[in-house]
């Protein structure tokens, strides 16, 4: 599948629905998954899942955002990506509304040929359905700090809030140095874990994460030989290994390599493995004998985001967030798209005409 640039007339919203000036489309590393075909998807559609712009315009009703407050042309918001069908087992059985049997989201499954085409960020304008959760963005953060980690963030919300949370003087490893791997870095250090060993690579990220503040130990596994890599992360570890290991990778071998970072009756959180890039070989041996917590985390809801818009003062008081993004113009997608893919920057935006002038 290979994006092209089209255009839509953008409709009037109906009641519930806003229109949205999009400031900044975040490419993820799952829009490259889709590109390549690892997650079946309705096409044609309007990428972008992740976003950041103004209100323009506001169908007929009360809007407000997720912490009740009146939302008017001009504010500045972010919006989760998925609308949960809130009826399915999951939603109404399990409270799991990121395993929603229907759930809809924008930039993955809003194919054009519906009412609405505009449902992507890569666009200078998206129409969002009544059930969004929106949010508007603090007084003094920068844009491009907030796109930072704009879907990142609040998938590492969900793993660590609430599948398994950092605990107050752990010792944590992040296996991936890309926005999910430094989000979850980062939010370790703002949890109180005591050391946080990143490993991950190229060289570039890891530079760039030290300048950002995240992450204490930084151990490069990629542009070397990746046992001797993992030797270099064990030597800083606990006798032992590490109270917690995060995978951020989306590389199936990962998984054996993690498993053995850990200690005896640690857990190991794997939230990289979104898209399906194959299968891998593991000694189920290790899990028990290590009597190790084994737990996945898929996507995040909209109180996730919102928790992590909440953060974001935090963060970008903390971390220097605004230095992991490049900009991009919007025509120049394929550009952002290589870059990502090549790993040549660490978090890719598009900006539309707007924001480029």
């Amino acid at each position: 599948m290979q994006p092209t640039l089209r255009e839509f007339d953008c409709p009037v919203p109906d009641p519930g629905q806003l229109v949205i000036d999009c400031g900044y489309g975040g490419v993820c590393g799952t829009d490259l998954h889709l590109q390549q075909g690892h997650l079946a998807i309705p096409t044609p559609l309007v990428l972008g899942h992740e976003g950041l712009g103004t209100i323009a315009e506001l169908g007929a009703g009360g809007h407000v955002d997720a912490l009740g407050a009146p939302l008017t042309v001009g504010d500045r918001v972010m919006w989760a990506s998925s609308i949960s069908c809130g009826t399915c087992e999951p939603c109404l059985r399990y409270r799991e509304p990121t395993l929603c049997e229907r759930r809809r989201t924008y930039g993955v499954n809003r194919p054009v040929s519906e009412v609405v085409p505009l449902a992507g960020a890569w666009a200078d304008r998206i129409v969002l359905h009544p059930g969004t959760t929106v949010v508007k963005v603090p007084a003094g953060i920068d844009d491009l700090a907030a796109m930072s980690f704009a879907c990142a963030g609040p998938t590492m919300v969900h793993a660590l809030f609430e599948r398994r949370p950092v605990r107050v003087g752990e010792t944590v490893v992040v296996q991936g140095s890309g926005p999910v791997g430094l989000a979850a870095a980062a939010l370790a250090q703002l949890s109180g874990a005591a050391l946080v060993v990143l490993a991950g690579g190229p060289s570039t990220r890891l530079e760039q994460a030290k300048r950002s503040g995240i992450g204490d130990l930084h151990v490069n596994v990629v542009d070397r030989d990746a046992e001797s890599g993992l030797r270099d992360v064990r030597d800083l570890l606990p006798a032992g290994g590490a109270d917690l290991v995060i995978e951020c990778t989306g590389v199936p071998a990962a998984i054996q390599q993690g498993i053995g970072l850990a200690r005896r009756g640690g857990s190991y959180l794997i939230v990289g493995q979104y898209t399906d890039a194959g299968t891998t070989v593991i000694n189920p041996h290790h899990i028990v004998r290590q009597q190790l917590d084994v737990i996945g985390s898929w996507a995040f809801s909209g109180a996730h985001l919102l928790e992590y818009v909440r953060l974001l003062p935090a963060l970008a008081t903390r971390f220097d967030l605004a230095g992991l993004v490049t900009s991009f113009p919007l025509a120049q997608y394929p550009d952002a798209m290589a870059a990502v893919r090549e790993g040549r920057v660490i978090k890719a935006v598009l900006a539309a005409d707007s924001m480029t002038k």
